[in-house]
């Protein structure tokens, strides 16, 4: 299927399903909850060093009859490096983080190995303005895939992103949903937010052996600490 804006993308082997928007969801900053202990017995990895970059000031608007050149807040952001890889300590993730675009075809890339993540590059780089957006598959017939405990997250769990600078972008979870993939909410995924944000995308739900594809789709919503 050939992805435009908006549109919607539907990825090859039943991994993931989604689609584009304009607007979005706006998800709420909190003060940071202390960090949530593993399960006994779980494996984890330890958080990465390096760092941490401060988020950039939210989006302000310039009142009327206000110069926006003069707006120190309107200035034209820095670029912002790439990310590299991707680290969840809670439940034992720590990948590389391979670059993802359109296929030929139009369609979405999906990493070609379920041991590794992907970043799309159609979206905000981790720690600029708007929505990141990370995918990955949750199992494949070798096993299971670098997300495949993805949906063991909650609310305050943290999420890291190492750029190719060497900087280093620390996310907080807000929210984690499943949803069935006729029913992908593209605008709370890829909708303007004020903050920098993070998407985590994988399959889920029921597997549905008939197609050979999972119906639904875990998401994980995060927002930059601070």
């Amino acid at each position: 299927m050939r992805l435009s804006r908006p549109a919607a993308v539907t990825v090859a082997a039943g991994l993931l399903a989604i689609a584009a928007g304009t607007s979005g969801l706006l998800l709420t900053r909190h003060s940071t909850p202390a960090l949530r202990p593993p399960p006994l017995g779980v494996a984890t990895v330890p958080a990465p060093t390096g760092p941490v970059v401060s988020p950039p000031p939210p989006t302000v608007r310039p009142e009327p009859g206000h110069s926006r050149s003069a707006d120190p807040q309107s200035a034209t952001p820095a670029p912002v490096a790439r990310p590299v890889s991707l680290t969840i300590p809670l439940i034992g993730v720590r990948t590389p983080l391979v670059t993802l675009g359109l296929t030929a075809n139009g369609a979405l890339q999906v990493p070609s190995s379920a041991a590794v993540a992907g970043w799309y590059t159609g979206s905000a780089p981790p720690g600029s303005v708007g929505p990141s957006v990370i995918l990955g598959h949750v199992d494949s017939l070798s096993g299971p895939g670098v997300f495949f405990r993805l949906s063991e997250l909650r609310p305050g769990d943290r999420v890291y992103v190492t750029r190719a600078d060497g900087t280093m972008v620390e996310f907080r979870v807000t929210a984690v949903q499943t949803y069935l993939k006729v029913s992908f909410p593209a605008r709370a995924v890829y909708g303007g937010t004020p903050y920098p944000e993070l998407r985590l995308i994988t399959c889920g739900g029921t597997f549905d052996y008939a197609t050979g594809h999972y119906l639904s789709n875990t998401i994980v919503y995060a927002t930059e600490s601070g």
